[in-house]
């Protein structure tokens, strides 16, 4: 077995399924926790509105925490501005001011209000290369997007997962977006579901014990990780010498 998908496979098995991608109206129904994740529940979003939620969530959490992003859609949602039309009709600064809590909320304004143009046009028949045409939206946000709330198969890369991989030692730190994305998607089965979770658990693992200082003592990638390895030798002859 691969160590791609060895490493799904010990995530998984911890970690169970993850219900991403959050969704604010399912908080709370049958099979949903307080906070909207669906775990095992592999069909949403099931309606127009829910799928331009998640695309709303995919651009404001750019640079900032999923916290944030919250307040910025219950702000949304209690103007009555958490759709296309209302995101279009709203004028820029109002809706700046209501996902400020996401940061850079000028230009995250504008940057819904250019997806949006795009949406309305698109939603039925949305592709990568036209999607990464639309002002402010990157390679994470664009298949974040394509994957979580069309179902495409494109696996995200993000800070995370970067950090994960350079540290167990299975990419260099020089490695490119689209590089990285055919490294994972050539090891792995091609399925939305499992690129969905993958994902999702990479980001619990970064934040939780792989993160900018590593807790490797409690990592669950310990024993595959160079890095976790070599901190424990350079641990160990630090001790030697002061002996």
């Amino acid at each position: 077995m691969n160590s791609i998908r060895k490493i799904y496979n010990i995530l998984i098995k911890e970690f169970k399924e993850q219900g991403w991608w959050p969704i604010s109206s399912l908080k709370n129904k049958e099979g949903i926790d307080e906070n909207g994740y669906h775990h095992k529940s592999y069909y949403y979003p099931e309606t127009d509105e829910q799928i331009f939620e998640i695309c709303v969530g995919a651009i404001l959490t750019q640079n900032t925490s999923w916290k944030n992003v919250e307040k910025a859609i219950t702000n949304l949602k209690q103007n009555n501005s958490l759709s296309v039309n209302s995101i279009l009709e709203l004028n820029q600064n109002k809706l700046a001011e209501l996902i400020k809590s996401s940061g850079y909320h000028n230009q995250k304004a504008r940057k819904l209000k250019e997806f949006a143009k795009f949406y309305i046009k698109n939603k039925n028949n949305i592709h990568r290369e036209e999607l990464l045409r639309v002002w402010g939206i990157g390679p994470e946000t664009a298949d974040s997007i394509l994957l979580y709330a069309f179902r495409k198969e494109y696996f995200v890369i993000d800070t995370y997962t970067k950090r994960i991989f350079l540290r167990i030692g299975l990419c260099s730190q020089k490695i490119s977006y689209n590089e990285f994305q055919s490294l994972i998607q050539n090891s792995i089965k091609k399925d939305y579901k499992i690129y969905n979770e993958y994902h999702a658990l990479l980001v619990k693992l970064g934040k939780e014990t792989c993160k900018t200082k590593p807790l490797c003592f409690k990592c669950l990638l310990k024993s595959t990780c160079s890095f976790s390895k070599n901190s424990k030798l350079l641990l160990k002859n630090s001790k030697n010498r002061k002996v």
